[in-house]
């Protein structure tokens, strides 16, 4: 539990630092529509969405609350995986270092 408890705490980090970088020196507008004129701007696009939808359905599936799923799949649609590594990091704590607790929440 350790291990992912290290890796999802640099992905906070990463994802704060990168995000407030952006926020200050970005324009997304600007950028944004850059970056969806190219192709693979759009692919890129794309595959981010496809793993945001992926990792949801894994909070989806594992939340004991409908709502508390809700509020964790718009944030992960919104923020990224700023919010991936933060449902990891909070629920190494809440399983107990039982890792069929964190995999599976309410199903272990």
């Amino acid at each position: 539990m350790k291990i992912i408890r290290v890796i999802s705490a640099l992905g906070i980090l990463a994802m704060t630092g990168i995000i407030l970088y952006a926020f200050i020196y970005g324009n997304f507008a600007v950028e944004g529509s850059k970056l969806l004129s190219l192709s693979w701007g759009i692919v890129s696009m794309v595959d981010l969405y496809v793993g945001f939808t992926l990792f949801s359905a894994w909070i989806v599936f594992r939340e004991k609350s409908l709502p508390v799923a809700i509020i964790w799949v718009f944030f992960m649609m919104t923020l990224g995986f700023f919010t991936g590594s933060l449902y990891m990091f909070v629920n190494t704590f809440s399983s107990n270092n039982d890792w069929r607790k964190f995999w599976l929440g309410k199903h272990a």
